[in-house]
């Protein structure tokens, strides 16, 4: 294999068991462009003691890509906070420069290190060329793929199930990447600084693009002046994108999976789930229609969680929340609304609400002189003739009264709400 070659090649530091490549001179100039064979990225590295333990995450073992040549080596990541790891097949740019051992065992030690992948297929999702002479299990159709771009056509593998290898060969615990053909690049516009992921994740720092006398070429150059700046962060396109992945395409804000955009100018043609504004008097800008600048949070589903303080939201005009089924409060304490005019039930609503307890303190005193009066209209008598006679009516009346009252008196509490409360 041509990695136990590799492998063997690199020898065991004599300092904190790093490893540096023991090869001969034609392989320590710079730069060199070498074939990845393999890349330490977790601890479930076979012998990874050997190459510095942890500290070896991110190194790589390469072949020359001058197939003529037997040497191999190691390197490891040129940038310490820029992490952009190869895939086996990559090819990378491998330099000699001054290693942790510089002014112990030489000062001139040196230790090779490598720049992020050559853009072979000028294709974000991956730029692996096999090994031509070795690599023999590439099937016919992708060996005519590779000689193909070689002449100047892009590469366009269509097999869902591609025998190049892109994974170590000997830990199976990294072995997750799987070649897709539906990744596409994103198009660029002039003047875009892009930040492109391998699965259909990117940052676009760009701008207004409208050609002069042309209708827009992407969703966000309608409206606004060239120049004018956006900047999206992307995850995932659209899940029926085409499997014709070396198609370059632009952000799309409803059907990739989720999307920020940050904008100044331009309008963005967002389909959002409620605008229902009527409880306006005057409706808000359409988030679609809006031209001043903006931020667009658009997925799924919206997660806001601080941790250990507040989540403030905050409007000059307003605050709308919308919902197609219904809105939902749920606080372990208190909820509080202040403001000097609340409508229920509609923009237009105008009942007062009553003061439940200040209502219901009067109305006892009315009840009580009530069941005075109807304790007294008990026992009111008529004079039809001769001697007084009992009221049967009035009587009647009163008793069911005076039976009804105290019922209520005893029950008055139990009609004041016990969470809301108002002025």
């Amino acid at each position: 294999m041509l990695f136990d070659k590799g492998l063997a090649a690199n020898k065991k530091s004599s300092r904190g068991n790093k490893s540096r490549g023991s090869l001969s001179s034609p392989l320590d100039t710079a730069p060199l462009a070498v074939r990845v064979t393999d890349i330490i990225l977790n601890s479930d590295y076979p012998n990874i003691e050997d190459y510095g333990g942890l500290n070896s995450i991110g190194t790589i073992f390469y072949e020359l890509v001058t197939t003529t040549s037997p040497g191999r080596g190691s390197a490891r990541p040129l940038f310490p906070q820029l992490s952009a790891y190869p895939l086996p097949n990559e090819i990378v740019w491998v330099i000699s420069l001054p290693s942790s051992d510089m002014g112990v065992s030489s000062l001139t030690s040196t230790a090779k290190y490598y720049i992020n992948t050559i853009s072979l297929w000028n294709h974000p999702h991956h730029n692996a060329y096999p090994n031509p002479i070795t690599s023999a299990t590439i099937p016919e159709s992708q060996q005519k793929d590779y000689q193909q771009v070689e002449v100047g056509s892009p590469r366009r593998v269509t097999d869902e199930s591609p025998e190049i290898s892109l994974n170590s060969p000997i830990n199976s615990s990294q072995a997750t990447f799987i070649e897709r053909t539906n990744i596409h690049p994103l198009l660029p516009f002039a003047g875009d600084v892009i930040y492109q992921g391998r699965w259909g994740n990117s940052i676009r720092l760009g701008s207004t693009a409208k050609p002069s006398g042309e209708e827009a070429i992407n969703d966000w150059s309608e409206v606004g002046e060239n120049g004018d700046p956006i900047t999206i962060i992307r995850n995932g396109q659209p899940l029926l994108s085409s499997d014709e992945g070396w198609v370059p395409i632009t952000e799309d804000v409803n059907d990739d999976l989720s999307s920020i955009y940050q904008t100044s100018t331009q309008k963005i043609p967002i389909e959002t789930t409620n605008t229902e504004f009527t409880s306006y008097p005057e409706p808000p800008e359409s988030p679609n229609l809006y031209t001043s600048p903006q931020v667009i949070i658009n997925s799924d589903r919206l997660v806001f969680n601080a941790k250990k303080d507040h989540v403030l939201i905050s409007g000059e005009k307003s605050i709308f929340l919308g919902a197609n089924s219904s809105l939902n409060f749920n606080a372990g304490n208190n909820v509080v609304v202040e403001c000097g005019d609340i409508k229920l039930g509609g923009k237009n609503a105008n009942e007062s609400v009553i003061k439940g307890d200040l209502f219901l303190s009067e109305l006892l005193q009315i009840m009580t002189a009530l069941n005075t009066l109807a304790t007294t209209l008990g026992t009111d008598t008529i004079w039809p003739v001769g001697a007084p006679a009992p009221n049967a009516a009035v009587n009647a009346a009163a008793l069911t009264l005076t039976n009804l009252i105290p019922q209520f008196n005893g029950k008055i509490e139990s009609y004041k709400s016990s969470i809301t409360k108002t002025l």
